[in-house]
């Protein structure tokens, strides 16, 4: 069946949107024949596919994926410039700008992988946690296209997606034990299922690509040539290359405490002080690049690396004397826009290889958020029939929302002591 490009884009855009829509590609609508349609003994084996769109904070995202696996289409605008320029992510600025892209983002998502709405078997979208308002765009947009259109709704938690991204490109089957690092959030917990999770531990206060923005800051990295224009965590890193980790000592958090928890406030405050010092010593005012700032850079980076490397040797272990985790064929996932940080996976690597595990993590790009990791969860909970709601009365979205059982307590019982391992690396 051809669809002619009007009929196209009304398919899969809400009415409202139609009319200021950019115009589709020729490609938009294919033959069956090349929608992912398979032809065996005479009979006709359509392929589900699912339309993920993400909006949890302050990337818009959208991705078509087939159940195979296959991504068909996707697109990401950042609004990662804007927010550098402010100096942080403002909700109601981080809305409108949801609001103006959405449309066209979903579009080119559909239009790449030449997918109307009718070849949707369902629609996959972030509803819990993240801004609140970042998350009602997306879910208002969403709920727009899955009524007019008819299709099944998929509510996604956006932690779950990044656990089970890792499951789109590599063969990991469950239980796996997971590390997920970002700009909201920082846990350790075990995949034991699509949605079935056993958390083991996470942050007290903020999160490390929250800490790492705003050291980030405070250095005036931006000031910087070679990280202009990155974010807090690549500036921290970029400068980190041409610096000595051992040029500054900070003390690793929570090193008494024997758990698998976080914390990264107090690692601010006591670096946010030596800067302090240093200006004065330099006769600098603040918002002046420091002569010191790569080393800094590298300590931050080092400690920061040391403390999740050692919580997550204690996590390994926990989970390999209690059974949770077999030891043979044990994989460790590290995901989310920290865990792109390639230091903090060397210095994970070094875990793994004394504990037997192996590491694996997503590419870089699948890291930050994105809308195929939504996407490819819409496919695992269609494939294992959870969560597939054809019914959207009542649905809304979830600011705060836990990930799985939280058995952190019995890790802190357990009194885990790590054995010292070389993590300078």
């Amino acid at each position: 069946m051809f669809l002619s490009r009007q009929a196209c884009l009304q398919n899969y855009l809400p009415a409202s949107t139609v009319g200021t829509a950019i115009s589709r590609s020729a490609k938009c609508c294919r033959s069956n024949s090349l929608r992912r349609v398979a032809h065996q003994d005479g009979k006709c084996f359509s392929t589900r596919i699912v339309l993920g769109i993400e909006t949890s904070c302050d990337d818009t995202g959208a991705a078509v994926m087939d159940e195979t696996g296959n991504v068909l289409g996707e697109a990401l605008h950042s609004q990662g410039k804007v927010h550098l320029k402010t100096g942080g992510i403002i909700p109601h600025v981080a809305q409108q700008l949801h609001k103006d892209n959405i449309a066209r983002i979903v579009q080119q998502a559909l239009s790449v992988g030449g997918v109307c709405m009718d070849d949707l078997t369902a629609v996959a979208t972030t509803v819990k946690p993240g801004l609140a308002l970042s998350l009602g765009v997306g879910l208002d947009y969403s709920l727009e296209l899955v009524e007019r259109y008819k299709k099944p709704f998929i509510p996604i938690h956006h932690m779950e997606a990044h656990a089970l991204t890792i499951r789109a490109t590599n063969r990991v089957e469950f239980p796996f034990l997971v590390l997920l690092l970002s700009g909201g959030h920082c846990m350790l917990a075990v995949a034991r299922g699509v949605s079935d999770f056993l958390l083991l531990g996470q942050t007290l206060d903020i999160a490390p690509g929250d800490m790492l923005d705003k050291l980030a800051r405070r250095l005036s990295l931006q000031k910087h040539p070679p990280c202009s224009g990155a974010s807090g965590g690549k500036a921290i890193e970029t400068l980190a290359q041409q610096g000595n980790k051992l040029g500054y000592e900070f003390k690793v958090p929570l090193e008494r405490h024997l758990n698998c928890n976080f914390s990264f406030a107090g690692l601010q405050t006591n670096v946010t002080r030596r800067i302090t010092q240093k200006e004065r010593e330099e006769g600098l005012p603040q918002g002046q690049l420091l002569s010191c700032a790569s080393d800094l850079a590298a300590a931050i980076q080092h400690t920061l690396a040391v403390h999740i490397a050692k919580r997550t040797h204690r996590a390994i272990l926990f989970c390999v004397r209690n059974g949770i985790i077999p030891q043979s064929d044990a994989t460790l996932v590290a995901s989310g826009g920290v865990a792109s940080n390639q230091y903090i996976r060397r210095t994970l690597q070094i875990v793994t290889d004394a504990t037997g595990f192996s590491l694996l993590c997503p590419p870089p790009r699948l890291c930050t958020d994105n809308g195929v990791m939504i996407a490819w969860n819409g496919i695992e909970r269609l494939r294992a029939g959870l969560g597939v709601l054809h019914s959207i009365e009542g649905i809304k979205y979830e600011p705060k929302a836990p990930l799985g059982t939280d058995i952190s307590e019995q890790v802190e019982r357990a009194a885990i002591r790590v054995p010292k391992l070389i993590l300078t690396v």
